[in-house]
């Protein structure tokens, strides 16, 4: 496993971490918007991300 705080080339950058249940505010779903695209993130029963478009 890599670590979360290094990118592909090696230097030291920090990445923002987002609690699941945060994005979904409690819930189990939350829609995410990049580039004028929405994206679905479903936290499934089992405990389980779905990222889906």
């Amino acid at each position: 496993m890599t670590d979360p705080d290094t990118s592909s080339t090696g230097a030291q950058q920090r990445c923002p971490v987002h609690a699941a249940t945060d994005l979904t505010d409690g819930g189990t779903q939350a829609q995410i918007l990049l580039n004028g695209q929405v994206y679905y993130l479903r936290i499934t029963r089992a405990g389980k991300l779905i990222l889906t478009k």
